[in-house]
C-alpha cells in the first residue's frame, strides 16, 4: 500500500488533529454525563440490555463537539495553518452537507434520547438526514465491479436511492450493534482510521478527507475511555446518529471508499440484515428488539463482556486491513462471502431465549 506525497506533509497535521480532539471528547464526556444525568436521560436495565443499572446516554454528544470543534476549525483556519490540506479537495457543498449534516443527525439523536421516539420517526428521520446528503451533492455514482475492471456508475436516480439506503444503513447498524459497552465506539474508531488512511493512497488523494477521518477517530478513542466496559455513559442515539451520518459521508467523499466501508463495518452491517431478515420471517418489525444480535449470541456461549467486544474488534480490524491490501472489486466479493459467512455461524449458533419461546 502505497501514500500519496504530499502524505509526510500532512502527517503533523493528523497527528495534532487527533490528539486535540481526544483531549476535547476526554474531558466534555464527564461534563455532558452530569447534564444528562440532571436530566434524567438514562439507559435503563431490562431483559436485553447487559447493564445491570441505569447508565446516562447521550455521551456521543462529546464525539460531535470534538469533530466540529476541531475538525470545524481546521477548515475555517486552514489557508492559516501551514500544511493543511487544500479545501479544494472537497467541494463546498460536500462540506456543508458533512457538516450541517452531522449537526442534524446530533440534534435528531439528542430529542431521541429526550424523548423516545417511535421506530417510524426514527426512521423518517434517518431519511431525512440522508435527504441532507443528496442535496449537497453527497451521493454514491459508482461502485467496482466485483466481476472484472471499472467500476459500475449509476444513473442519477439509482445514485440518489444507493445514497439514501447506504446512509439510513449506516446508521441502523451501529444502531443496532450498540449493545455492549464500548462496541460500536470502538468499531467506528476502526473504521475511521481506515477511512483515513484510504484518504492517503493515491487512489483517493484526498487529504483533506484523511483529517477529517482522524479527527473523528480522536474523538471517538477520547469517548471511548468512559464508554469503554464498565461503561459510566452511553453513546445514546445522538452519538449513534451523528456517527452513522458521519461515517457514511466521509466514505462517499472519495468513491473507492464506500466498498472500503462495507468490508471494514461489516459485522454490524450483516448482523443488521440477517437480524431485519429473521425479524420479518417471524412476522415482528425489523425494528423490535431482541437477544438475536451477534455479540448477544457470543455471550450466550460465555464469552464474557469484554472479550466478546475485543473479539469483535479483532474481526473489524483484519477486515480494515483486507481493505487496505486489496483491491475494490476483491472487497465486493470478499464482504459476499462474509455475508453468507455470516448468515450461516449466526444461524448454527445456539438459539436465544426469544426464538425458543416463539
Amino acid at each position: 500500500m502505497s501514500f500519496i506525497p504530499s502524505a509526510g506533509a500532512v502527517l503533523p497535521i493528523i497527528i495534532g488533529a487527533f490528539i486535540a480532539a481526544a483531549a476535547v471528547a476526554l474531558l466534555a464526556t464527564p461534563v455532558i454525563r452530569r447534564i444528562v444525568a440532571r436530566l434524567h436521560i438514562v439507559d435503563h436495565p431490562g431483559e436485553r440490555r447487559v447493564h445491570m443499572s441505569p447508565l446516562p446516554r447521550g455521551g456521543g454528544l462529546a464525539v460531535v463537539i470534538a469533530f466540529l470543534l476541531i475538525g470545524g476549525g481546521l477548515i475555517v483556519l486552514g489557508p492559516l495553518i501551514p500544511g493543511m490540506p487544500s479545501l479544494a479537495d472537497v467541494e463546498p457543498m460536500n462540506l456543508f452537507g458533512l457538516f450541517g449534516g452531522a449537526i442534524a443527525a446530533a440534534v435528531f439523536g439528542a430529542i431521541d434520547d429526550r424523548f423516545d421516539l417511535r421506530a417510524r420517526w426514527q426512521f423518517l428521520g434517518q431519511v431525512g438526514l440522508a435527504g441532507i446528503a443528496v442535496v449537497t451533492g453527497i451521493t454514491v455514482a459508482s461502485i467496482a465491479n466485483p466481476f472484472g475492471t471499472g467500476k459500475i456508475p449509476f444513473d442519477t436516480p439509482i445514485a440518489i436511492g444507493f445514497t439514501v439506503v447506504w446512509v439510513v444503513g449506516m446508521i441502523n447498524s451501529l444502531n443496532f450493534i450498540d449493545g455492549l459497552d464500548g462496541l460500536s465506539t470502538g468499531i467506528a474508531l476502526i473504521a475511521a482510521v481506515v477511512l483515513g488512511l484510504l484518504s492517503l493512497t493515491p487512489q483517493v488523494a484526498q487529504p483533506l478527507v484523511a483529517v477529517l477521518c482522524f479527527v473523528l477517530a480522536g474523538g471517538l478513542l477520547g469517548f471511548l475511555r468512559w464508554n469503554f466496559h464498565p461503561a459510566v455513559i452511553f453513546q445514546g442515539s445522538a452519538g449513534v446518529m451523528f456517527l452513522g451520518y458521519t461515517l457514511a459521508v466521509l466514505a462517499i467523499l472519495g468513491q473507492a471508499k464506500v466498498v472500503a466501508a462495507l468490508l471494514v463495518l461489516a459485522v454490524p452491517i450483516i448482523d443488521t440484515f440477517w437480524v431485519i431478515v429473521r425479524r420479518l420471517s417471524s412476522g415482528r418489525s425489523p425494528f423490535s428488539p431482541d437477544r438475536g444480535h451477534i455479540h448477544h449470541r457470543l455471550l450466550d456461549l460465555g464469552l464474557s463482556h469484554r472479550g466478546t467486544v475485543l473479539l469483535i474488534y479483532a474481526v473489524c480490524a483484519t477486515l480494515g486491513l483486507m481493505s487496505l491490501l486489496v483491491s475494490s472489486s476483491t472487497s465486493v466479493l470478499a464482504f459476499a462471502v462474509a455475508l453468507v459467512g455470516f448468515g450461516v455461524v449466526a444461524f448454527a449458533l445456539r438459539r436465544t431465549p426469544d426464538e425458543v419461546a416463539s
